[in-house]
């Protein structure tokens, strides 16, 4: 590979992963109304990586982290800063990069077939919930005071496993289509 070539596919790499910490901040402001609100960033994170792959798709969720711990405001109801990611839910913040990692190392292993890439995105999804969850365990026992796991899976997830299992095969699919039309290098 040529200098230039390799110049050339660093910045479509550069540009890729800020155009998807990007439309993952963008996902977060969108909150949908139900009995419980939820946001779209899970479907930004599974656009990532179904879109790039693993390794930029990562380095896009990474990015959207790093911005919003600095305090750009880009997480749900535009907020941002280390605090956020420190509170309650800040654990489901950070899921959302091992969720990347997961799916990345599930692709890695065994490939881009349909079948995979929805399953990826399904274990990916339950390690941001099993890190979320975890989370907001440990900080809400030490702020409030105990709780249980079953009380913290009827706030933090039960809620949104049909909203998040929607977002999945919403990605899958669009992630799909935008890989046959846009050119990755």
């Amino acid at each position: 590979m040529s200098t230039a070539t390799a110049t050339k596919t660093k910045t479509y790499d550069l540009a890729y992963i800020a155009i998807f910490a990007v439309l993952i901040a963008i996902c977060s402001w969108i909150s949908i109304p139900m009995t419980v609100p939820f946001t779209l960033q899970t479907f930004g994170v599974f656009m990532a990586v179904g879109v790039l792959g693993g390794k930029r798709g990562s380095l896009a969720v990474l990015v959207y982290i790093l911005l919003g711990a600095i305090g750009v405001p880009i997480f749900a109801g535009f907020s941002g800063g280390l605090g956020i990611l420190l509170n309650n839910t800040g654990g489901y913040i950070i899921g959302f990069l091992f969720s990347a990692l997961v799916m990345w190392a599930m692709e890695s292993l065994w490939g881009k077939k349909p079948v995979i890439q929805i399953l990826s995105m399904v274990v990916g999804l339950i390690v941001c919930y099993a890190m979320g969850t975890i989370w907001f365990m440990v900080v809400y026992t030490r702020t409030t005071g105990a709780i249980g796991l079953g009380t913290v899976l009827g706030w933090c997830v039960i809620p949104f496993i049909i909203p998040d299992l929607v977002k999945i095969a919403l990605a899958f699919v669009l992630s799909r289509r935008v890989r046959k039309i846009v050119p990755m290098q």
